[in-house]
C-alpha cells in the first residue's frame, strides 16, 4: 500500500484533504497562529452534527494522534490525544470525537453535557412546533349553523398552530353556480381572519375551490 509522507494510506490522506478544503472554502478568514501555522475557523455544523450519535468522549477516545478544534472553532492542528485531553481539561470542557472516520480523527473541545441539553431542547421545540394541515369541507348550500360548526373547528386548529385547508365541494349542477361557493368560502375566511391569515388565495381545483389559512404568529 502506498503511503504519503505522514505514513498514512493515500486514500485516507485524500479523505482528510477534501474535508480540509471544504473548511477552507467555507471559512475565508484564516489567520496566522504562532509558529507560522494556519488557524482555520471551522463551520459549527461541520463539527457538531454527529455528536448526538453516541460518539466517543474524553477517555473513550483511544486512537492517537487526533486533529483538534477548540471551543471557538479554531483548528489547533494534530496532536497526541493525551495532549488534547489536557487542553480540554484546562478549559474545563470535554474532548469529543466528531469525525471518527477521518485520518487522523477530528475532535472538538466543547461542553458536551451542555451541548446535549441544548440539542434536546431544540428537538423538543421542533416537535412541538410541527405544523400540520387540517381540512374542513363545506358545500355551496351549506347552512349557517353548519358553517359555524366548521369555523369553530377551524379556529381550534389554528389555535394549535396548524394550518387549515378550506374545501368548498361542488357536485353536479352546483358547478354552474361557482359564485355561491365563493360566497361560502369568503364567509369562512372572514370568520377565521382573527385567528389566521390566508396563505393561499381561493382557487378552483377540479370540482372544488380551495384556500389555505395559516395561524397568526
Amino acid at each position: 500500500m502506498t503511503r504519503d509522507d505522514r505514513g498514512l494510506p493515500q486514500g485516507q490522506a485524500l479523505t482528510w484533504g477534501r474535508w480540509e478544503r471544504r473548511c477552507l472554502d467555507r471559512c475565508p478568514g484564516i489567520g496566522s497562529a504562532p509558529g507560522g501555522s494556519s488557524t482555520i475557523l471551522v463551520p459549527e455544523e461541520d463539527v457538531i452534527g454527529p455528536i448526538d450519535r453516541g460518539l466517543r468522549v474524553n477517555e473513550q477516545i483511544r486512537i492517537s494522534p487526533v486533529r483538534v478544534i477548540n471551543a471557538e472553532g479554531a483548528m489547533l492542528g494534530v496532536m497526541p490525544t493525551s495532549k488534547a485531553l489536557e487542553a480540554a481539561r484546562e478549559a474545563g470542557l470535554d474532548l469529543v470525537e466528531v469525525a471518527p472516520n477521518e485520518r487522523p480523527p477530528v475532535c472538538k473541545i466543547i461542553d458536551y453535557g451542555k451541548f446535549k441539553y441544548t440539542q434536546k431542547k431544540k428537538t423538543t421545540k421542533q416537535k412541538q412546533h410541527q405544523v400540520h394541515i387540517k381540512e374542513i369541507r363545506v358545500r355551496p348550500k351549506t347552512g349557517d349553523h353548519d358553517i359555524e360548526v366548521k369555523v369553530k373547528r377551524a379556529r381550534e386548529f389554528l389555535e394549535h398552530k396548524d394550518k387549515v385547508l378550506v374545501n368548498v365541494l361542488f357536485r353536479g349542477r352546483e358547478l354552474a353556480h361557482i359564485d355561491e361557493g365563493r360566497r361560502v368560502m369568503d364567509e369562512v375566511l372572514q370568520a377565521l381572519d382573527e385567528f389566521g391569515k390566508v396563505e393561499k388565495n381561493p382557487s378552483m381545483e377540479g370540482k372544488r375551490m380551495t384556500a389555505i389559512v395559516a395561524p397568526r404568529a
